[in-house]
């Protein structure tokens, strides 16, 4: 059974850089930092994350959308999530990907569920083979800007 996973649920505060980065710690502080970093790197101008609240259950999560959903970054205790909705056309683009990523996110893939908006795929971003996996889904839901 997993361990309850705590998050950040206090709806009169938005959290800041420093509250994140205590809560989710030095290991998790280091891929949000790069995670955010990439994002920012590959879609340079696109995204204005901002942070949303859903509500006391799913607490704050940082999110980058343009007409629509790109990810969610969920800060939980020690860690944080990475969480990306795909479209029907994007799942079959993902299958094309999932011989090349990791079996953690293969079986995490398999087992997420479908639902009438899409297939909403929850993934702990807690190494650098996670990370590359996520970099790879992130250029699925939207190409990157090629490097100048």
């Amino acid at each position: 059974m997993e361990p309850t996973i705590t998050r950040m649920c206090d709806s009169h505060q938005e959290p800041d850089e420093a509250s994140v980065a205590k809560w989710i710690g030095p290991a998790g502080c280091k891929y949000w930092n790069q995670l955010r970093r990439f994002i920012e790197a590959s879609h340079p101008g696109v995204f204005q994350p901002d942070w949303w609240f859903g509500g006391k259950r799913f607490g704050w999560a940082l999110r980058y959308k343009k007409s629509k959903s790109f990810c969610n970054l969920i800060p939980e205790k020690g860690r944080f999530q990475l969480l990306l909705v795909f479209g029907r056309e994007e799942r079959e683009k993902v299958e094309l990907e999932l011989p090349n990523l990791t079996p953690r996110v293969r079986a995490t893939y398999a087992a997420a569920t479908t639902f009438h908006d899409g297939k909403w795929l929850a993934l702990v971003v807690d190494s650098p083979e996670i990370l590359s996996d996520v970099q790879r889904l992130l250029a699925v839901k939207r190409r990157p800007k090629k490097q100048e």
